[in-house]
C-alpha cells in the first residue's frame, strides 16, 4: 500500500545540517497493523509527517497505492491526503468550539459531493462504531480523555480512509482507557483498515503485526509478531 525508497530528510539553516531520516527502506501492506517504535528525536514523527503527506522528504521516494508521490504538488498531496488518510493524535486536536457531531464531520466538509445530510448520518455512524455516539452534542471539555480519542479516532474513520496514521494515540490516557483505545485500532484494522502508528509502549505494539525501531533517523530492527 506504501513503499518507501532510501528516504531522507535534511534540515538546513545557515548555519546547521540536521539529517532527521535517513536512507529508510520499509513497505506496509495492505490490511496491515505497523508499530514504529524508537527514543525521543530519533525521526518517529518526521517519518509520520512524511507518511501523512504534512512534509516532504529530502530524497528518496514514497509510493502510495503503486504511484510515486514523492514529486507531488501540494495541491495533488492535498487532494490525496483528504481521500486516503486518517489522523490520530496523542492531543486529540478536537476544535474546542464545536461539539462532538461537528468535529466529527469536519473532514467531510472537504469532500464537496457529500451532503449535509450524508455528512451527519456518517458522523453518527462513526460515532456509533467508537461507541461514543451518546456524547454527539457534548462539547470536548465536558468528555474525558478516553472519550476525547474515541472521537478523534471517528473523526478519522468518517471518511473512510484505507490508511490510519496515530501518532501515540495512548500518550495522554491511563491504562484502562490506552488498552481500550488500542482495543479500537485492533478491530478497525481487523475490518481491513490499514494502520501505522507511532508509540513508545511495548504493550500496546504488541497490538500491531510488525514492529520497526527508528535510531538516529535509521531503520535499525524489525521484528513479527507471531499469530498462534
Amino acid at each position: 500500500m506504501i513503499k518507501f525508497r532510501h528516504l531522507a530528510k535534511v534540515y538546513r539553516t545557515d548555519e546547521v545540517e540536521t539529517t532527521a531520516l535517513r536512507d529508510i527502506n520499509l513497505e506496509v501492506t495492505q490490511g496491515e497493523f505497523v508499530a514504529m517504535m524508537g527514543p525521543s528525536g530519533c525521526g518517529k514523527s518526521t517519518f509520520l509527517n512524511i507518511a501523512g503527506m504534512l512534509d516532504t522528504p529530502t530524497s528518496g521516494e514514497y509510493w502510495y497505492d503503486g504511484h510515486n508521490i514523492a514529486g507531488y504538488s501540494e495541491g495533488q498531496l492535498t487532494e490525496l491526503r483528504k481521500n486516503a488518510i486518517g489522523f490520530v493524535f496523542q492531543s486529540f486536536n478536537l476544535i474546542d468550539e464545536l461539539n462532538v457531531q461537528e468535529n466529527v464531520e469536519l473532514p467531510l466538509l472537504y469532500h464537496r459531493e457529500v451532503s449535509a445530510g450524508e455528512r451527519r448520518r456518517r458522523a453518527a455512524e462513526a460515532l456509533e462504531r467508537m461507541k461514543i455516539a451518546h456524547r454527539a452534542r457534548h462539547m470536548p471539555s465536558q468528555l474525558s480523555g478516553g472519550q476525547q480519542q474515541r472521537v478523534a479516532i471517528a473523526r478519522a474513520v468518517v471518511a473512510k480512509p484505507g490508511l490510519i496514521l496515530a501518532d501515540e494515540p495512548t500518550g495522554n490516557l491511563d491504562t484502562v482507557n490506552g488498552e481500550e483505545v488500542m482495543q479500537l485500532l485492533t478491530e478497525l484494522n481487523e475490518a481491513g483498515t490499514t494502520i501505522l502508528m507511532v508509540t513508545h509502549s511495548l504493550s500496546h505494539a504488541e497490538h500491531a503485526h510488525r514492529v520497526v525501531n527508528l535510531l538516529d533517523g535509521a531503520l535499525v530492527t524489525e521484528s513479527i509478531r507471531q499469530v498462534l
